[in-house]
Order: C-alpha cells, then structure tokens, then sequence
C-alpha cells in the first residue's frame, strides 16, 4: 500500500469553482513544485507538513465524513504517484472526485472535475526568493494543460488581482495555445484572503465575466469561516 504525505483532511464547503457549495471532503497532499508569491497554502507548499500515511487510512478518514464529494488538492496533488491509488480507492468507494492542480503534471486516474488553475505571471516569487527562475520554467505546460482538458470535464480557473494590473491579455494569449474551452468552464477568481479585499476585486471581475461569458467564481470559505485551516 503507498504511502502519501497529508498536511490536513477536513470536511467543509467547497468555495471555489463550478461546484461551489457543495459539502466535500477535502485531502490536501502536501508540497508543490511552484512557489507562488500570493499563496494561502505555504503550509502544503513552501514547507510541507503532515504525517506520511497509508493510502488506505486516508480513504477511511475521508469516508467518516459523510459527504461524498471528495477534492484532492495541496500543494500539488498530480506531483505524487500515490495520489493515482488514491484516486482509484476513493472512486471504488462511490465518492465524486475534484482535483485541484496547477496543470503542470500529467497523469491517468480517476476525476470528475480537473479544477485546472494555470498560473499567470503574477504569481511569480520576487528575485531574492531564490524560487523565480524554477518557477517561471515549470509554471506553464502547454503539454499537459492540453491533456488535461482533451481527457477531463474540467474548469480553468485563473487568480487575478485587478488592482495589480491588468492579467486578460496573459489569459487569452494562453488560451489561444490551448484546446477551445468553453466559456462558462472558464472563471476569474479575486486573488485575496479576506472577504473585503474579494468583495472588491470580485465587484471590478463581474463586468468581465459579463462581456466575456466567464464565471466569477467565489471564495465561500473566505465569507464563511475566514482564512483559516481546515475549512
């Protein structure tokens, strides 16, 4: 049985994406191989925490929650090759499966929605991080993101900050390299951790999502419990 390294799984409210709503389990598999600079997760990212646990205790913990939506998400859950047992462990358990990945890692396993989220440039960790060039290689794959969405139901969700700039050229000129999506699969989502700074961005997002057909897709968690762990 693998084993995988899990920084936190909790039962909550999905808030993001087209499945907003939805009570879920969520299993956060800990460490990625970007190094976004807004990232609310530096825990399952920058330094990765948890236990290294049995695939199968973490299909049981999962399953006493009750909900029978489960995301897998991190870090960046498509970077560990137990991540496809679980997959298959968790669908042989009936469960509605979300992954949530950057899209730069490509693998075959079981997944009702890829909850794609390409990073743009203004993810982009400063000079001194000692992280710019890796990240700036590895943040896009035109490869794999064209696997993922010719192989998935998928959402691309993309995090702006409509304060910082100005990121619609960077999303078209990328979805140009790509498979036609359709456009209520694509969303905006306010880069932020607090309700006021999404209310905000969210309000100067929603004209663009009216123009362009795209979703604005919320944080409920924000709203509802805060940026905190899990929720």
């Amino acid at each position: 049985m693998s084993r995988l390294r899990i920084a936190e799984v909790f039962s909550s409210i999905q808030g993001e994406g087209i499945w907003a709503g939805i009570p879920s389990v969520f299993v956060r598999a800990s460490g990625c191989n970007l190094r976004c600079v807004w990232c609310d997760t530096p825990y399952a990212s920058w330094n990765p925490e948890g236990p290294v646990v049995e695939v199968s205790q973490i299909v049981d913990q999962a399953v006493k929650f009750g909900p029978r939506h489960v995301v897998l998400t991190g870090g960046e859950p498509m970077l560990f090759d137990p991540i496809e047992e679980l997959a298959i462990s968790l669908k042989a358990q009936g469960m509605t499966i979300t992954i949530e990945t950057a899209g730069t890692v490509y693998r075959d396993l079981p997944c009702d929605l890829m909850s794609i989220s390409p990073k743009l440039s203004n993810s982009t960790p400063p000079s001194d991080s000692g992280w710019q060039d890796r990240h700036e290689a590895a943040r896009t794959n035109i490869e794999v993101l064209t696997w993922l969405i010719e192989n998935y139901p998928h959402q691309l969700k993309f995090v702006v900050n409509p304060d910082a700039g100005d990121d619609l050229p960077e999303i078209d000129a990328l979805l140009s390299e790509l498979p036609r999506v359709e456009p209520e699969r694509i969303l905006l989502m306010a880069e932020g951790i607090d309700s006021e700074t999404q209310h905000a961005r969210q309000r100067k997002l929603a004209g663009i999502c009216m123009e362009r057909g795209w979703r604005l897709s919320p944080r409920l968690h924000i709203d509802l419990f805060g940026n905190t762990r899990g929720t």
